[in-house]
């Protein structure tokens, strides 16, 4: 059962409420945005909640176990608060949100009704339904190690240890054209070898989509230009002038990783693993067969 602080409870007891519900959404990039469904604005803990139009939520359901809890919150899409092209970029992906029930006569009598994580977004007709889910959700992320023949760590991170500040893993670029949905020239790597940003990051640092993340699929050098293909759209959203920040990528495999890199000493894969060709293959007289290990 669910503590009330002496005041809200007070309130609830009197038996005529002037309750309203209250949306704190903060996304992965740091931005912290306020809602709530009654008709003027409120402020507490250092956030404004302005009037959502048509922002709603559903009931929430409490389970024991393990299970997870979900809800959701549907609203009205408009550009002054949740815009469609913020959703579609995957802004929200991932938010946490907070829920509280407020007296929005006297903020301080309030109570919070626990903290979700935005899942599935759905758009239809102008409108928005988000799923809001438990932090139960964490406990679905594998955890461990697969043995495999390729690297598991992140370019750049602790386990990998490469640091990727240099000049030599890094360059500016400036989009020039956009080729479609899916790919962009740019300018400004010219320098480097033809596919040295394929499977790497480009970080926007302007237009739009400034603050956001991408994986570059692959980089082409028909001519003088260079190509960069997405597997999102982000030429939907790119412009002739917005500036990115490119990162080297890699392959994750052993010989890319003591080559290109020279970080074979902290590769996070198992490239001497034998494959299904080698586990199945027939015995023959003569193949040996000693335990020793299987280099490719």
């Amino acid at each position: 059962m669910k503590a009330f602080d002496a005041g809200f409870a007070a309130h609830i007891g009197s038996g005529a409420t002037t309750l309203a519900t209250c949306w704190k959404l903060t996304r992965t990039d740091g931005a912290v945005l306020g809602f709530t469904d009654h008709d003027a604005a409120m402020s507490f803990d250092g956030t404004d909640y302005l009037p959502a139009h048509g922002l709603d939520g559903a009931e929430r359901p409490a389970r024991l176990g393990a299970a997870v809890d979900t809800s959701e919150v549907a609203g009205v899409l408009h550009s002054d608060a949740i815009a469609e092209a913020d959703i579609l970029m995957g802004r929200y992906d991932g938010a946490a949100v907070e829920i509280y029930r407020v007296n929005w006569r006297n903020v301080d009598e309030r109570t919070r009704l626990g903290r979700w994580t935005i899942g599935e977004i759905t758009r239809e007709d102008g409108a928005f339904r988000a799923e809001l889910r438990s932090g139960l959700a964490a406990l679905n992320v594998p955890k461990g190690r697969i043995y495999a023949r390729l690297c598991d760590a992140e370019l750049g991170d602790a386990r990998c240890g490469m640091d990727l500040s240099g000049a030599a893993w890094r360059a500016e670029a400036v989009v020039t054209a956009i080729g479609d949905r899916y790919r962009i020239e740019v300018e400004g790597i010219s320098g480097f070898a033809a596919g040295w940003f394929d499977l790497g990051i480009a970080a926007w640092s302007s237009g739009v989509r400034f603050g956001l993340k991408d994986r570059v699929l692959a980089t082409e050098r028909p001519g003088t230009e260079d190509v960069l293909s997405f597997a999102v759209p982000v030429g939907e959203w790119a412009a002739i002038g917005d500036t990115l920040v490119l990162t080297a990528g890699c392959d994750r495999t052993f010989a890319t990783c003591r080559a290109r890199f020279g970080n074979g000493v902290n590769f996070r894969g198992f490239p001497h693993i034998p494959g299904s060709d080698y586990v199945l293959r027939y015995p023959r007289s003569g193949t040996k067969r000693d335990g020793a290990p299987v280099v490719p």
